[in-house]
């Protein structure tokens, strides 16, 4: 009888097998089958269990699959004590990190939610007001009150730039006209008022849930032409502010300034074990933002 090639001995050793299929060719292919109909929105998913022995992988392995499909909004209801089901939507389109870059109101809020599912939940942030990530908060918040996550601690460092420099943009058109710059305050304003926000709504979890949670601000000398997320030490969402012409309206007057949508800024995402592309963006991110940390950056007050 003869003995296939794949199992074929060496010096009566066994040629090894073929690698275990990652948790991300677990995704992509129940992602294909919610695609193509195999399994229809309000279907019961397979158990843990049965996926694991079909894609020949540890549980770790089809967890991490279904949690990139929840957070493409393709399945629901994931837990371990029952099969999740595929979602009431689950024909529109995905969200995670396999998705085209899409804008950042649609693409991060998904990815936040997902980090919140670990234990210990790290986001490190790049931007210039923190409207974004404000916003995206929100969605775990409400997980977390509706009892559907419990991180046990959460870690939220944040650089945004220093009140005093300035800045490449906002500005008005004509340039600053003496000490006087509306533009400038209207952003300071705005920077404070959504990282106080931001603190305030994190910190909140303390006291109502009982969850070890530290918030910290730090200031850049420069404007971040980019906006960077890095989320748990295994992904990278990174997006670039695009300066446009456009009309601010301060108090009563409309003034013409140069000035980014950040919250319409495409993201990219990248992820740790996604290939070596994907990996290095996300170790080099980590260095650059540490770097920024703990050598530039000051302390920062969000106050005026």
């Amino acid at each position: 009888m003869a003995v296939e090639p794949e199992h074929a001995s060496v010096n009566g050793r066994k040629k090894p097998q073929r690698p275990q299929r990652t948790h991300r060719e677990v995704a992509d292919e129940l992602r294909a089958r919610i695609r193509s109909g195999v399994l229809r929105p309000g279907q019961r998913m397979p158990t843990q269990a049965q996926l694991a022995a079909e894609f020949g992988v540890e549980r770790q392995a089809v967890r991490g699959a279904l949690r990139i499909l929840q957070s493409e909004h393709l399945l629901t209801n994931i837990s371990k004590g029952a099969p999740a089901t595929v979602a009431d939507r689950a024909d529109r389109a995905p969200a995670g990190p396999a998705a085209p870059p899409q804008p950042t109101t649609v693409a991060l809020a998904p990815r936040i939610a997902s980090a919140f599912e670990a234990e210990h939940v790290e986001i490190d942030a790049v931007c210039l007001t923190a409207v974004s990530l404000t916003l995206a908060i929100g969605e775990p918040l409400r997980q977390i009150y509706a009892g559907r996550l419990k991180p046990a601690k959460v870690d939220v460092r944040v650089l945004l730039p220093g009140r005093n420099i300035d800045l490449a943009f906002p500005v008005p058109v004509g340039g600053r006209q003496g000490d006087d710059d509306p533009v400038h305050e209207r952003w300071l304003a705005q920077r404070n008022a959504q990282g106080q926000v931001l603190r305030h709504n994190l910190l909140a979890l303390r006291a109502t849930h009982g969850i070890d949670v530290r918030v910290s601000f730090r200031a850049l000398p420069f404007t971040p032409p980019v906006k960077l997320y890095l989320l748990n030490n295994t992904e990278a969402l990174f997006a670039y502010y695009t300066v446009t012409r456009s009309e601010a309206l301060i108090g009563q007057e409309t003034l013409p300034t140069y000035d980014t949508q950040g919250v319409r800024s495409m993201l990219f995402a990248f992820e740790q074990g996604g290939g070596l592309l994907d990996t290095t963006f996300v170790e080099q991110s980590h260095l650059w933002f540490n770097a920024l940390w703990e050598t530039i950056s000051s302390e920062l007050e969000l106050t005026d």
